[in-house]
């Protein structure tokens, strides 16, 4: 084994002051006492169920109001959320599983933490200082949220809070080697959940690599406010504070532009219902909403107001704020199948939950300028927070 140089080093001495434990260029791990081995509170759930010899843990955080909130070390995966509604009942407003076998054996990103590069890749390549990287292909021509094996189905090593301040927490940390899916450099990632006491699911990330590398992380998670027994999510009213977008050519690749959503069904400035023009929505079958918005407000530090959600009968209200400058509208196109059952055994028919995905742009990488930059240096640390806020 060769000595590191004094550029890793630098490299590991600043992975160790923002994530409190360090990562050599080598293959063994040294993991600080932040990621040793905690007792089990009541407040956690031990699955006996084990993945490629590691065991899953399933965690639950219950904030002071009773909103509660499941995830699990397995793809970092937001598995349930209970939100009260007008009258104070409870009800899971997100697609998931509660056990370990439907995540493993493969299921449409349900809640899971997405990475290295959310969305897609066109072509499955990039260039980074004029040398091309191939990853791989899973999503018609193009490469989509990490490949074959992303972020998503990987175990991460957990460290609940069940003691924090603003409210319950969990840090997730994952290491993705360099090479892993093709893609350059040793990256460390944390992603902390944090269900607060004003009724917030707060996702805060961080990251770190020894190498220029492509990065682009988001939560995957599938809403629907009306609660389980709930088969649409077309009569949802949103909102999106975006004037523009990126249109995309056939395979869902943007082509190149900002376009103004004025006179499209992509508008929803003003509050629409999600299935007023959905029809008219260009593009292949099944159609629908599967397109990134380009926030009016985006400075990379403050978490702005990108959406506001609201669910007439139950009278939810889900707003989302973000430190990213898109945002990814899926009006759940592709969901359905006799076996799609989920939470409380309920069936996940087609378009019974949208998501909003807080990112950068699809194809960033490929395409800056004018899409901002998609690459972390390693004299830089990655900071994207994205918190979904429940009225």
């Amino acid at each position: 084994m060769t000595s590191p140089s004094l550029s890793q080093l630098r490299v590991s001495q600043r992975i160790h002051r923002v994530f409190g434990h360090v990562y050599p260029s080598h293959e063994k791990t040294i993991i600080s006492s932040f990621l040793t081995s905690h007792n089990q509170s009541s407040n956690s759930i031990l699955s006996g169920s084990t993945f490629n010899g590691e065991t899953i843990k399933f965690y639950t955080l219950v904030n002071k109001n009773g909103a509660l909130a499941k995830v699990t070390t397995f793809g970092a995966t937001l598995t349930e959320l209970h939100i009260p509604d007008k009258n104070g009942q409870f009800d899971d407003v997100v697609h998931g599983y509660s056990s370990l076998d439907p995540y493993a054996k493969g299921h449409p990103f349900f809640g899971c933490g997405v990475g290295r590069y959310a969305n897609r890749i066109a072509k499955r390549k990039f260039k980074i200082q004029g040398k091309e990287y191939n990853v791989a292909v899973n999503n018609g021509p193009n490469h989509l949220h990490g490949g074959l094996k992303g972020f998503d189905k990987q175990v991460w090593m957990a460290d609940p809070n069940f003691s924090n301040k603003e409210g319950p927490s969990v840090s997730f940390t994952y290491r993705s080697v360099d090479g892993e899916e093709g893609y350059p450099g040793n990256v460390i990632v944390k992603a902390t959940y944090t269900l607060t006491h004003t009724n917030e699911l707060r996702i805060d990330y961080i990251a770190s690599t020894d190498k220029v590398t492509p990065i682009n992380l988001t939560n995957h998670s599938y809403f629907n406010l009306a609660g389980q027994n709930s088969n649409s999510i077309l009569e949802h009213q949103m909102e999106l504070l975006a004037d523009h977008y990126t249109p995309t050519d056939d395979t869902s690749i943007p082509i190149g532009k900002i376009a103004s959503v004025e006179g499209t069904p992509f508008d929803f400035r003003s509050p629409q219902t999600i299935g007023s023009r959905i029809n008219d929505v260009p593009g292949p079958a099944p159609g629908g909403y599967d397109h990134n918005y380009v926030l009016n407000k985006y400075d990379g530090k403050k978490a702005e107001l990108a959406a506001r959600v609201t669910e007439p009968t139950s009278g939810r209200v889900m707003e989302v704020y973000t430190t990213e400058p898109g945002v990814q509208f899926y009006s759940g196109n592709y969901l359905g199948g006799e076996d799609a059952v989920g939470n409380g055994g309920f069936p996940y028919k087609f378009r019974s939950a949208f998501c909003l995905e807080c990112q950068n742009f699809p194809d960033a990488v490929n395409q800056c300028p004018p899409f901002p930059s998609a690459l972390l240096y390693p004299e830089n640390i990655y900071r994207q927070t994205t918190i979904y806020k429940f009225l």
